[in-house]
């Protein structure tokens, strides 16, 4: 428990910090963000605010995972070297993504087929290797089977099907919540519980881990260094509460690419690795449904040739167009975070409880 709380701490200390520094370097430089000129009227004073903050976010977040390590003299898990480096990938194509928007001075980077290619490779690469580097009791930090609460049975694939569902996994919750950081703070405090909800069925999965028979009393979880994934998840939750500070509206900074794509691949990232993958639709719902609300308005303008189903895609716009005040449509939309992340935690705990 002190690995997980040093790790938080140290976070949220670096991140609260460095990103009062970081503004006044992107400030200085001039490095603001474009704002798409079809989008709210209300957002065109926010162009010229400094962006890329993510690069502060997953320092934070590695410095901290590093520090708690070094207080306990622990070595660090393969399934935590996995997730950082799931993030710290995935947080790089969005800083390249960034930095081409400030170059240009253009609200478009990475072209759209360049981005998804560069998502896949990294979501591929993290696949391969996590179905890797059994340990002594043979298992993987991820499972060739899809998970719900644990590993279905039933559900295993073929190596190749594995590896592209979860690329699928990756690439579709890196875009939902680069969809999602939209508004001052959205992204940033829904996630925020989110990961709280990876660290409780973590530590929930250590202390009831079936490589420590000694304190398994019932039904034991099959995974891959839960502890370890659970400093990662706190240190990631504290990360983002220390940005929370800069980015709540009036916001100061804004994640940018470099912190939202990164975000969604770690959301993913714990799903693989806690084998709860389906139970992602539950927790992440709000990602869910922000992503959903675009496919939807794609697909109807698209079938109808001109009409649309929503105001504007995302979801969050949707509301703004309606006349919702930006802080009224985040507030409620974290209300739908937090009510999804208690009714995935839940279901987690509900499962155990029954198989008792």
């Amino acid at each position: 428990m002190l690995r997980h709380l040093v790790a938080g701490a140290v976070a949220l200390i670096v991140t609260l910090i460095g990103t009062r520094f970081w503004i006044h370097f992107l400030t200085k430089r001039a490095y603001g963000q474009f704002i798409r000129d079809d989008g709210p009227t209300a957002h065109h004073v926010k162009r010229g605010t400094p962006t890329m903050g993510g690069v502060i976010l997953i320092v934070g977040i590695l410095f901290g995972y590093a520090v708690s390590h070094l207080v306990r003299w622990q070595p660090v898990s393969v399934s935590g070297l996995l997730i950082l480096g799931l993030m710290a990938g995935m947080g790089l194509i969005g800083f390249i993504d960034d930095w081409l928007k400030i170059s240009h001075s253009r609200s478009l980077g990475l072209g759209a087929a360049t981005k998804f290619f560069c998502q896949v490779v990294v979501g591929a690469v993290f696949a391969i290797l996590a179905i890797q580097f059994p340990d002594f009791r043979q298992v993987t930090p991820a499972s060739e089977n899809v998970s719900l609460l644990r590993d279905i049975p039933w559900l295993g694939l073929p190596v190749v099907l594995a590896v592209i569902w979860i690329v699928f996994l990756i690439a579709g919750f890196s875009n939902a919540t680069n969809l999602t950081d939209g508004l001052d703070g959205l992204l940033t405090g829904s996630a925020t519980m989110v990961f709280l909800a990876y660290a409780i069925i973590n530590i929930w999965q250590s202390n009831q881990w079936c490589g420590n028979p000694v304190s398994v009393t019932g039904i034991c979880y099959e995974v891959r260094n839960p502890g370890d994934l659970a400093t990662i998840a706190v240190a990631i939750a504290g990360g983002l509460f220390g940005f929370l500070w800069w980015n709540a509206r009036p916001a100061k900074i804004f994640l940018g690419d470099t912190g939202s794509l990164a975000i969604g691949a770690a959301v993913a990232g714990m799903a693989v690795l806690t084998r709860t993958e389906l139970l992602i639709l539950v927790v992440g719902l709000l990602f869910v449904l922000e992503v959903l609300s675009v496919v939807a308005q794609v697909g109807y303008f698209r079938v109808t040739r001109g009409k649309r189903l929503l105001r504007m895609a995302p979801l969050h716009h949707h509301f703004e167009m309606l006349g919702w005040d930006e802080t009224t449509v985040v507030i409620r939309f974290w209300l739908i975070a937090g009510l999804s992340v208690i009714a995935g935690v839940g279901l987690f705990y509900a499962e155990w409880v029954v198989g008792q």
